[in-house]
């Protein structure tokens, strides 16, 4: 029996009550059982873990916990001492809330890591347990190690990508959120200064306070946006896929292949184009004065209407093409008889579209709607280069009349170093985004069809 179908028989509580001396020895002393089972490179590798945690753990876990918890108590500053008669000033090394929060998550981290390794020296006991009351052969340290590059060879190659993971991705993420419960802003901000934790203040700041000003017609911007984005795109690059796939046109390669150009420019050179192109004193603005069309500029990105437009006009340049490409692909795999059908039976092109070609595009499309609605709630490329979110708005905080969430956020870290009001924006465009993917894509047809597999 392998050691996997042993190891499913019995609990590891079960081992540990009904187990030799060396099993229960093992939960305080890690490896203890492999030692006493001659397993030395296992058992050696399990009490090193431990020896190294406890080191650890005194030397630096308990002060960066501490620090988690305080974030500082001493600021940077100078003093004044008294040396042999004489008053000189000395600079004063002061705690470093940021490097506290960090070194405190790490080691949180650090202490789930050991948590984990521990429960393997557990299972590990309650495997050799199960194999002695079977009268089974022990494994050495190279079956063991055979073992790890056969039958679970997918958990060693996932070992070193799962440690990244947790550095350079769960860490990160788990500090910014932390930012949202602190007063980590303009006004606290590390090593002069130390911040605090604050609780859900800035919450309370963001919806109801002095933020909610800025906050809502913000967030009602980047929906209204998301919505008109995203339905443009999608039916305007239907249309133009209806209309480059019909009979009798010729030439449609290179309708497509003139269409699919917007797509081969780098966006952000399209959009910069198009600032200077919108600009109050740009070539459009020349153009229409000189053959008299207009009297004065008009304020394509100057005025709150007319930037708004502005973008999603050119929003729509950038984006249909790319629904034009995805229609064309199903628009040519659509069975052919359901439509020669249903002309046969009388009905018009308006009709066959409606009721055949239409819904059977909404189906396959709908992930990529909910995708794309995502993406344009936080799309920080077309606002921050066509307008840098204005024109600017004396009411609102570190905010232009066209920002999204997203391009408020970057303003908010990176002019006002505000990082806490960041944070929290942060995660609200996380909590509306994913809030919104379950509710639509649970909705979808796909999805049902999937659950009903």
């Amino acid at each position: 029996m392998t050691q996997a179908g042993l190891a499913s028989q019995v609990t590891v509580k079960e081992a540990l009550t009904k187990g030799s001396f060396d099993i229960k020895l093992s939960a305080i002393i890690m490896g203890f059982a492999n030692f006493a089972n001659k397993q030395f490179i296992k058992g050696t590798l399990f009490l090193l873990s431990e020896v190294v945690f406890f080191i650890a753990f005194v030397s630096q876990i308990i002060p960066a916990i501490g620090g988690l918890i305080t974030l500082g108590t001493q600021t940077q500053g100078m003093t004044t001492k008294t040396i042999d008669g004489i008053s000189i000033q000395v600079a004063v090394d002061g705690d470093n809330s940021m490097l506290m929060l960090i070194f405190g998550l790490a080691s949180l981290i650090f202490c789930l890591l050991f948590a984990y390794i521990y429960w393997c020296n557990l299972k590990s006991a309650r495997n050799l347990y199960m194999l002695k009351q079977e009268g089974a052969k022990i494994p050495s340290f190279k079956e063991d190690f055979v073992s790890l590059a056969n039958g679970r060879f997918h958990m060693t190659l996932m070992a070193i990508p799962l440690i990244g993971v947790l550095l350079f991705t769960v860490l990160p993420l788990i500090y910014m959120i932390c930012l949202a419960f602190t007063n980590f802003d303009h006004n606290h901000l590390p090593p002069k200064s130390l911040f605090d934790w604050v609780g859900l203040s800035n919450f309370g700041n963001v919806l109801s306070g002095r933020m909610a000003g800025t906050f809502f017609p913000v967030f009602s911007w980047t929906l209204i946006w998301a919505v008109f984005a995203t339905v443009t795109n999608f039916f305007f690059g239907i249309i133009l896929a209806l209309l480059i796939n019909t009979k009798g046109l010729k030439l449609k390669k290179m309708w497509r292949t003139f269409f699919v150009i917007t797509i081969a420019v780098p966006q952000f050179i399209s959009l910069l184009i198009m600032r200077n192109l919108l600009n109050d004193q740009g070539p459009l603005n020349a153009l229409l004065s000189k053959i008299g069309l207009i009297r004065h500029s008009l304020p394509f990105l100057s005025d709150p209407i007319w930037a708004k437009f502005s973008i999603i006009f050119v929003n729509m340049w950038i984006g249909i093409p790319f629904t034009m490409l995805i229609a064309t692909g199903i628009i040519m795999n659509l069975p052919s008889e359901q439509i020669e059908a249903a002309e046969i039976d009388g009905a018009s092109k308006f009709q066959v579209f409606k009721s055949i070609t239409f819904p059977q595009i909404l189906i396959i499309m709908t992930p990529n709607l909910i995708q794309q609605f995502i993406g344009n709630i936080n799309n920080f490329n077309v606002i921050y280069l066509l307008t840098g979110g204005g024109p600017t708005n004396s009411a609102y905080y570190q905010a232009g009349t066209t920002d999204l969430l997203v391009t408020w956020l970057y303003k908010l870290t990176v002019t006002a170093a505000d990082y806490n009001l960041a944070s929290v924006i942060g995660i609200l465009i996380f909590t509306v985004s994913a809030i919104f993917s379950l509710l639509a894509y649970t909705r979808t047809a796909s999805y049902k069809e999937g659950a009903a597999k």
